[in-house]
């Protein structure tokens, strides 16, 4: 009999999000749990050595880092999200690795104290994204016609554009037509669109407030 899964959760890590959507994808039962990462309980530090999210509870054991968690799943569940061919699939995870560099970008973009951080770490989110635009086919997806787990990490990669947007055009991604393609059609994927609530924009919104950066300071003059 299966093990029964929890995924243990931030509502706003993008690193749950594609544990989410592989599920989803996999059509796999879970029980999603959020935490309150400001404020750790316990029983959730004693299962995440990093005191990070997510963590995949399988029965009575946790794995910890979204990485990790995603190479379980394609090893234990149906529907594989990895291509078949061991040099692509190769590929593949580099590229993975290559969303998590972007994240970190994001995390320096929404985070710089100053004009000329911002600049900076604008600057080299569009680099990120002009490599990215060299690579993916984006007909439909990251790598052709399959959904990949390329696809999972992306999704909530661009979904943090979908605020940023409302905020100025910052054009990170302007000039990239197959990114354009392929981040509406990856919005539009229902695995996608359920890793997050229905209220998502606005808790993200209150996030970047409560950061006080240069951004911040743009949100709150966009909204007055």
């Amino acid at each position: 009999m299966p093990k029964p899964l929890k995924l243990i959760s931030h509502k706003l890590c993008p690193y749950v999000q594609r544990a989410v959507i592989a599920l989803t994808e996999k059509g796999v039962p879970f029980e999603r749990i959020d935490v309150d990462l400001a404020n750790k309980p316990d029983w959730f530090l004693g299962i995440s050595p990093l005191g990070k999210t997510p963590v995949l509870q399988v029965g009575d054991v946790p794995i910890f880092e979204s990485a990790v968690i995603l190479e379980y799943l394609e090893e234990t569940q149906q529907r594989p999200l990895h291509p078949a061919d061991p040099l692509v699939r190769a590929e593949h995870r580099a590229w993975i690795e290559f969303g998590s560099a972007v994240l970190n970008d994001i995390a320096g973009f929404y985070a710089a104290p100053d004009d000329a951080a911002f600049k900076a770490r604008t600057a080299q989110l569009a680099q990120r994204f002009a490599r990215l635009e060299a690579r993916v086919v984006a007909a439909p997806w990251f790598d052709g016609a399959d959904f990949s787990l390329v696809d999972a990490v992306f999704g909530p990669v661009f979904r943090y554009f979908d605020v940023f947007d409302d905020i100025a055009d910052f054009g990170i991604l302007a000039g990239k037509p197959k990114l354009a393609r392929w981040r509406q059609i990856l919005a539009a994927r229902p695995s996608v669109r359920m890793a997050v609530g229905a209220d998502h924009p606005a808790p993200l919104r209150d996030f970047i407030a409560r950061r006080k950066s240069w951004l911040s300071g743009l949100q709150a003059r966009a909204a007055a």
